[in-house]
């Protein structure tokens, strides 16, 4: 590694932990020369995926991506950071573990709306009206409808629709 500070590719490593649930290794490096200690992240490299768009189009894959849309979803909801982060994680692993080359975004949509339904029903309600494409109020209210009935037991939001 390059120090930050001065371009020595000289350093040693003071101190390896584990980092985001086992995903990566945070290390802190010191720079031999100018002593300027600095943290560097280590992760396992995947095999590039790419996304079958609605339209047709292959893009790769992007965690950033994923992880902005649920932070727009979660938009002023009591969801932390790490939660999502973790969401990202989960997702980004199933489809490592499936195996997929390429998968369409309607299969990354379910799998973000079947997190987000168990985290956040305001957040669910807010990523259901994009990934599905809500053209009136009537989709919303039949959408929060199924909700309460799928998790009636969970459910701790007030009746909002008779």
């Amino acid at each position: 590694m390059r120090c930050p500070k001065c371009g020595s590719s000289e350093d040693k490593v003071v101190d390896s932990r584990e980092a985001r649930d086992g995903h990566a290794i945070r290390r802190r490096r010191e720079c031999q020369r100018c002593e300027f200690r600095f943290t560097t992240y280590e992760i396992v490299e995947r095999e590039e995926l790419r996304v079958v768009k609605r339209n047709g189009a292959r893009v790769p894959f992007s965690r950033d991506k994923l992880l902005g849309g649920l932070k727009k979803s979660c938009e002023k909801r009591p969801v932390s950071d790490e939660q999502l982060q973790q969401v990202v994680d989960e997702i980004a692993d199933e489809l490592e573990q499936e195996g997929y080359r390429e998968i369409p975004s309607s299969v990354i949509g379910a799998k973000v709306m079947r997190r987000l339904e168990a985290i956040d029903h305001v957040a669910y309600v807010r990523y259901a009206s994009v990934y599905r494409q809500f053209e009136d109020v009537g989709e919303f209210i039949s959408e929060i409808k199924n909700l309460g009935e799928r998790n009636p037991e969970e459910d701790k939001h007030p009746q909002l629709f008779n």
